[in-house]
């Protein structure tokens, strides 16, 4: 395929229009009088067929299925089997709804409003910028001329071979890049507009650049210090060289996901990319870090080797999902990051997996509307899950060499889940399409049953399966099973596993020799298995002083406590006994487990909204932040490293939202110096103390805010201070934080923080962004046009609701006013208010006595 573009107009107008040449070389292998093609708000002028050493043949009708995102050309006599060349020429729309080829809207370092043409193409808007066939298993080579003002920067996936004036006008340049492998149509994309780069080699000869905004090279220093090494780390590990000359990773101002792995060019939201030494907070590295290493990781698995169909879009990002982290645990050990997996990847995954409106990994997707709605933390996080048990289950060094052999068998071609577990089974010599299968093609998972009795020196354990759900266990006639590879390890080496079996039934007895009666036993060590776990109270009793003098792995410590938290919200357990396990963890130095803990706390606190004893609830928060935030203090200690960071934020944000008293003033004495200039806050410090000034502020400091929202001249901190905007208490300033939201100043793709960030942060803020969402709903759908940010926004906005007849309102309100692509969504949420409703009227009593009891004296 050929295209060339050529844009009428770079004014800042509103409208843009592209006149476009498209050539394609394709085989008749049927003659036909009917040309079928995907496209979409494209209008077509002329389009003709010029057979092989014949006659050009013109087209005399178009067709255009809107529906159905297709066109039809019609010629007056059939084409005849062979070669030729299809050529079109029409008209397109660079648009605003960052899908497709549309355009970017940036200031300039002296404030004069621009615009960038850019492409997002996956899934199916690449025919919003030329007619193609486009589908992930229609792969064609593209040869990419574009026209462009002089004075900017044209990239694409491939090099430049050639830069020459135009012909009719010498403020025009020509650009033509060489041609591409053979790829799919999402794959493709093209960038126009005013950059900056910074540049560097891989270990292994490829050119790699970080594109920032003008002015801004040095802050893609991080990210190409992060692709420089990833590279060769992904040739090492899949045994197969990056097959292009080049790789761009570029900033793009106006971008709805977080990034795209455009083959050798890919696409960046600015805070996914960019780093400033200076004003960068340790969790945007981080961040940085695993995108980049996501991103990278589609080079081969998704762009060498393409899904076959959307059907199977879980295992290109589930995959990527999971390497991100074995590249970051290599670029930075110091991270920790397997931990950080299982807080932000597994628990999430398990969360929404226990929903009756979960689906399966692998969905049947037909129309392309129906794609948008499955890149959720289904296909990623619990793909990338079930990929980490695998990899477990199978071992590295099997593991790398079945993903070597289906790189080379399906090289440049496409392939389905099958083919993967084929190659997988072959280097490993296990069942892998039998025991996985059961984890792709049924949504849902286990919760495992563990009672155990000790007869003599052997330990006998009992070990049953059923599938958890988040109202409790399932109890009907036709429950599901799964091939569960289970793990074991004793307190004797708690980070050594003792014991691998392979459940494939709902229940077996497992003995363990050799150990004594005072030794506890845990089932999944590192948290690895995709299930729940249940232990019989003795057990856990056995194992709740391993979470106090810190003998179970933090991983572990985790997985304990997120375990009980979910049984506790599925009615299996009171609630109560969570809170007596979190008091256990008062001397507990690790970030991940602080963060799991704290983000299950505010879970509870979101809950407790609804209740007059929400203030309890702060309290018993204060009380168990209290010992690690004076351990920590506000300052940075000598020797301290990215984990200590991170853990500080976290802690002074948690007590400075609970309304602890020296934290708040701690946090007002320190903005204000920062406000003034005497001081200015360490990136790290300055979530946590916007935070907490705002929560307790009244309309001058939300005035403050967004003064600095307004100075800011990084993404990074403009996020920043959109997402806390929302703790403002008072209901007329939440409206003002509300308006601000779909404003000028805040970015279309960022909106949706905005209003989450009110709906998370109290009742009255729930309620208020709720009606916000419905009063403008018809904006906001438009601006996001079905992707999958409304899911987002879906979601934020609703998911806190506790009362039952809020469920029946979101409902109602859906069944009048469409989002197609959001329908899985909107049922979740309708399941997660009933769900919170129905713990509350089980559970609240019991934790406001204890809560009492907690704080009263002695008798």
């Amino acid at each position: 395929n050929g295209t060339s573009l050529l844009s009428q107009s770079w004014s800042a107008s509103p409208q843009f229009y592209l006149v476009v040449v498209f050539l394609s070389f394709f085989q008749v292998n049927l003659a036909t009088n009917q040309i079928v093609m995907n496209c979409a708000d494209i209008d077509i002028i002329t389009a003709s067929f010029v057979p092989e050493g014949g006659e050009e043949i013109n087209a005399t009708g178009f067709n255009y299925q809107n529906e159905d995102e297709k066109v039809t050309l019609s010629f007056p006599s059939a084409l005849q089997k062979g070669s030729g060349t299809l050529k079109i020429d029409f008209v397109g729309e660079l648009n605003d709804k960052m899908k497709g080829f549309y355009r970017s809207k940036y200031a300039t370092p002296a404030g004069e409003i621009r615009y960038a043409a850019v492409t997002q193409f996956e899934a199916t808007d690449a025919r919003r910028a030329f007619p193609c066939w486009d589908e992930p298993a229609i792969k064609a080579t593209f040869d990419i001329s574009l026209i462009v003002p002089k004075d900017r920067v044209a990239l694409s996936n491939m090099n430049v071979i050639d830069r020459k004036p135009h012909p009719e006008d010498d403020s025009l340049l020509e650009v033509k890049f060489a041609t591409t492998p053979i790829m799919s149509t999402y794959l493709v994309a093209f960038v126009i507009g005013e950059y900056d780069f910074v540049e560097g080699q891989s270990s292994d000869g490829v050119t790699v650049r970080v594109y920032t905004p003008t002015g801004k090279a040095e802050q893609g220093k991080f990210a190409l210090e992060v692709a420089v090494k990833t590279l060769p780390f992904y040739n090492d590990y899949f045994n197969v060289p990056y097959p292009l000359p080049k790789i761009d990773l570029i900033a793009i101002a106006d971008f709805a996901a977080g990034a795209m792995e455009n083959w050798g060019l890919v696409t960046y939201r600015e805070t996914a990319l960019l780093i400033d030494p200076k004003n960068s907070c340790s969790s945007s590295r981080q961040w940085v870090a695993l995108v980049v290493g996501h991103e990278l990781a589609h080079q081969w698995f998704g762009n060498l080797v393409t899904m076959e169909w959307w059907t199977h879009l879980w295992l290109n990002e589930g995959f990527a999902s999971w390497i991100e982290y074995l590249c970051v645990d290599h670029c930075f050990p110091d991270y920790d990051i397997w931990t950080q997996f299982v807080s932000a990847d597994y628990t999430r995954a398990l969360d929404l997996d226990a929903l009756d409106n979960s689906h399966p990994i692998e969905v049947n997707v037909g129309h392309p509307s129906e794609v948008d709605e499955i890149f959720d933390a289904i296909s990623y996080s619990k793909g990338a899950s079930v990929i980490r048990m695998l990899h477990n289950y199978i071992g590295d060094k099997d593991f790398r060499k079945g993903m070597h052999s289906y790189l080379l068998k399906f090289q440049h071609r496409n392939a389905a889940t099958e083919d993967l577990w084929d190659c997988l089974e072959q280097a490993s010599g296990k069942p892998i399409a039998l025991v996985m299968r059961s984890w792709t093609k049924q949504m849902g998972f286990p919760i495992i049953v563990v009672d155990q009795e000790q007869q003599g020196d052997d330990r006998i354990l009992k070990i049953s399966q059923k599938k958890f759900c988040a109202s409790g266990p399932h109890n009907g006639e036709d429950c599901p099973n799964w091939m569960v590879p289970i793990s074991i390890c004793t307190g004797e080496d708690p980070g050594c596993t003792k014991l691998k079996v392979l459940l494939d039934s709902p229940e077996t007895t497992i003995t363990i020799n050799n150990i004594s009666p005072d030794q506890w036993v845990k089932i999944n060590p590192g948290t690895v298995g995709f299930y729940r776990i249940q232990y019989s109270s003795a057990m856990l009793e056995g194992l709740l002083p391993g979470i106090r003098d810190l003998t179970l792995l933090p991983v572990d410590r985790l997985g304990l406590q997120n375990d009980l938290f979910s049984l506790s919200r599925a009615g299996m357990i009171s609630t109560v006994e969570v809170l007596k396990l979190m008091e256990a963890f008062v001397n507990e130095p690790n970030y991940t487990v602080w963060s799991d803990l704290s983000c299950n706390l505010g879970v509870l606190s979101s809950l407790l909204s609804h209740t007059d004893f929400h203030e309890e609830i702060q309290e018993f928060i204060r009380d168990l932040f209290t010992p690690i935030g004076l351990k920590l203090g506000w300052e940075c200690k000598q020797g301290e490293g990215h984990l200590d960071a991170l853990l500080r934020g976290l802690v002074l944000g948690k007590l400075g939202k609970a309304g602890h008293k020296p934290t708040l003033e701690e946090a007002r004495r320190r903005f204000k110096d920062h406000v003034e200039g005497k001081q200015i806050l360490s990136a790290d410090l300055r979530s946590p103390v916007y935070l907490t000034v705002l929560k307790h502020g009244d309309s001058a400091t939300l005035d403050t805010m967004l003064k600095l929202h307004k100075q800011a001249d990084m993404q990074e901190e403009k996020n920043r201070i959109e997402r806390v905007l929302g703790a403002i208490s008072a209901p007329d300033l939440i409206q003002k934080v509300l308006t601000f939201a779909l404003s000028e100043d805040v970015r279309p793709q960022d909106t949706v923080s905005v209003i989450g960030g009110v709906a998370g942060s109290s009742k009255h803020g729930r309620k208020a962004a709720w009606k916000f969402v419905k009063d403008n709903w018809e904006e906001l759908h438009n601006r996001y046009q079905g992707g999958f940010l409304i899911s987002r926004l879906i979601k934020l906005s609703v998911d806190g609701f506790a009362i039952d007849k809020m469920a029946a309102e979101v409902k109602s309100f859906f069944e009048s006013h469409q989002a197609p692509a959001a329908e899985r969504t909107v049922q979740q949420c309708c399941e997660n208010i009933l769900l919170n409703a129905a713990w509350l009227k089980r559970d609240a009593d019991d934790i406001h006595q204890y809560l009492l009891k907690r704080k009263a004296p002695p008798v």
